[in-house]
């Protein structure tokens, strides 16, 4: 099962959250040695404006969420604190997958079904 950007807030949670923790990586592991050791400090300010872009689209999606009922406020939290621990996202990705499809197998289970009664 893919990501449904279009249908699912989950998703696109899921998706900020996974971008957000690729550039976190860059930032630390490419761009922070650059600056340090190699003396350019551009890397850094081009890769953490990405970085802080793709940050607080986060957080915007943990406040939708968060308003729309579609996490609780301690998944928000585990969330928002899983995005400054480097290689956390991507352990959250699988938590948050797994949860919405746990939500979407009891929307099954609750789900009336259609009957084809003739009147």
């Amino acid at each position: 099962m893919g990501l449904d950007l279009k249908h699912s807030l989950i998703d696109r949670l899921r998706l900020a959250s996974l971008l957000d923790g690729i550039s976190y990586i860059i930032l630390l592991g490419i761009a922070m040695p650059l600056k340090y050791l190699a003396d350019m400090p551009l890397a850094v300010r081009i890769v953490g404006s990405a970085h802080g872009f793709l940050w607080v689209a986060l957080c915007l999606f943990l406040l939708l969420a968060l308003v729309k009922k579609k996490l609780s406020f301690g998944w928000c939290v585990i969330v928002f604190v899983g995005a400054l621990i480097p290689f956390m996202p991507f352990w959250l990705d699988h938590k948050l997958k797994a949860k919405k499809e746990s939500e979407v197998d009891q929307n099954a289970i609750e789900a009336p079904t259609p009957t084809n009664e003739k009147s």
